[in-house]
């Protein structure tokens, strides 16, 4: 048996290879891609894994559970990083607005006791994490929208800030030359940042910040802040995180999927690939059209990522260790 066989089937048997303290780290030679397997003898913490290319991030999420602090605080410390980061323009100030010229962000955060809250189709506020997270704890709701959400920050003391960027207006003005809309399949090293993070005392809690599709209509909402669709946290058996077209995973309520099938005992990687077969394989499915990404970790720190196409990747701190990592993928556009 080849030994990234073998790793792969002692992990999902749950067959401990390593110490917390050690990582496996194997280089597909086709590929050239870099993968890091944590089948251990005892569950691993700290761990932190999100979408896309964001180191800064997630060392900043790492950072927090090495010092001691709890998840919740770093998935949302995390998320702020790519909120305030004006080149992203799909997270956050600088995000790319809707086809009226107004940017609107969407996040949604919860923790290791099952508790949630969101903001949809906020206006004037960089930092939703940080919005979403008072919702959750300061309201008796989990969801607030548009101008009453925008009024609740203002309240909780967040500033006001014109979140179209100059570099957004541009992109938006070029667009509104021909006004054509369609998604298109992601190929840069950002979108969408879906956070997961397990503390040292093994507690688990997810984040998911947003600017949304870009030119989209008007009040449209995406999976991101939609507990079940762009995330979802079971401190008993894991999370999982979607990033891409969010009609599609909200059509398959994907986050959820993932977790469940984990308590049914498969992999976070078995799980990120079932939750993307039940896209693909939907009848008429337009998948070549379109992106969708899993992220997802279980209680014992082992981690999975699956998209459609190629391009998605994932940052990952494990052991120690924080590394971009290319996910498989379905199959090519």
């Amino acid at each position: 048996m080849k030994r990234r066989n073998f790793i792969k089937k002692a992990s999902a048997t749950g067959l401990g290879l390593v110490t917390v303290s050690s990582t496996i780290i194997s280089c597909d030679e086709e590929s050239g891609k870099k993968e890091l397997y944590g089948a251990t003898l005892k569950p691993q913490r700290p761990v932190v894994i999100a979408t896309w290319n964001t180191p800064l991030a997630v060392e900043t999420a790492a950072k927090i559970l090495e010092n001691g602090g709890s998840a919740l605080d770093a998935v949302e410390y995390g998320c702020r990083i790519e909120e305030a980061n004006e080149k992203n323009q799909t997270v956050g100030k600088g995000g790319i607005p809707d086809r009226d010229g107004d940017v609107t962000l969407d996040a949604c955060i919860m923790n290791d006791k099952g508790d949630y809250g969101a903001v949809l189709g906020v206006k004037n506020i960089t930092h939703v994490i940080s919005l979403a997270r008072k919702v959750m704890e300061d309201t008796p709701h989990v969801i607030l929208i548009g101008d009453g959400a925008e009024k609740f920050a203002y309240e909780k003391g967040f500033e006001r800030e014109n979140l179209l960027t100059e570099n957004s207006k541009k992109a938006w003005e070029k667009w509104k030359e021909k006004s054509e809309y369609k998604p298109i399949i992601n190929k840069e090293n950002h979108d969408t940042i879906g956070m997961l993070a397990i503390d040292k005392k093994g507690n688990i809690s997810g984040a998911c910040t947003t600017s949304g599709l870009a030119y989209k209509m008007a009040g449209r909402v995406g999976d991101s802040p939609i507990i079940g669709g762009g995330l979802f946290v079971d401190n008993e058996i894991g999370g999982a995180s979607a990033t891409g077209l969010g009609e599609e995973v909200l059509k398959t309520v994907g986050s959820f999927l993932i977790v469940e099938l984990m308590r049914q005992g498969k992999t976070p990687q078995e799980a990120c690939e079932i939750a993307i077969d039940r896209i693909v394989k939907k009848p008429n499915s337009n998948f070549n059209n379109f992106q969708v990404g899993y992220i997802a970790v279980n209680k014992n720190g082992e981690t999975g990522a699956y998209s459609i196409h190629e391009w998605f990747s994932y940052n990952l701190f494990k052991a120690g260790k924080n590394v971009n990592i290319k996910s498989d993928y379905f199959k090519k556009v």
